[in-house]
C-alpha cells in the first residue's frame, strides 16, 4: 500500500470572510484568478485589478498569510492552495413601481475562503 498522501504533513492555513456584500458571481471571477498562485504573484494580481471582488479576497489573503505566520512560516514558500467562494443568504429587497407596482431587488451575499500551503 502507497502510504504518500499520508507522509505529507503539511498543515493548511485558511482564512474566511462571511456574509460579503458582493455577489458571488463576480468575486469567483477573482478568486479564479489568483487560485494556486504564489502569495506575491496573488497579491500583485490583486492589487492591480479593477474588479471590487479583488478588495474582499486580498483582506481574506492577506489574514491567511498572517494565520501562516503565526506558525512561523516562511512566507516566500507559500502559495494559494483554495480559494472559493459560496453563496451567502440573499437579502430581498424591494423597489416601488409606477401604478402601485414592486420590482424586487436581490442584495446577494458571499462566503469567501482562501487556503494557503507551503509548496
Amino acid at each position: 500500500m502507497n502510504n504518500t498522501m499520508a507522509s505529507k504533513d503539511t498543515k493548511q492555513y485558511a482564512a474566511s470572510h462571511k456574509f460579503a456584500r458582493i455577489a458571488p458571481r463576480k468575486a469567483r471571477l477573482v478568486a479564479d484568478m489568483i487560485r494556486g498562485k504564489k502569495i506575491e504573484d496573488a497579491i500583485a494580481v490583486l492589487d492591480f485589478s479593477p474588479r471590487r471582488g479583488a478588495w474582499f479576497i486580498k483582506t481574506v489573503l492577506r489574514s491567511a498569510v498572517a494565520n501562516a505566520e503565526e506558525a512561523n512560516l516562511d512566507v516566500g514558500r507559500l502559495f494559494v492552495s483554495e480559494s472559493r467562494v459560496d453563496e451567502g443568504p440573499t437579502i430581498k429587497r424591494f423597489q416601488p413601481k409606477d401604478r402601485g407596482r414592486s420590482h424586487p431587488i436581490m442584495k446577494r451575499t458571499s462566503h469567501i475562503h482562501v487556503s494557503v500551503d507551503v509548496r
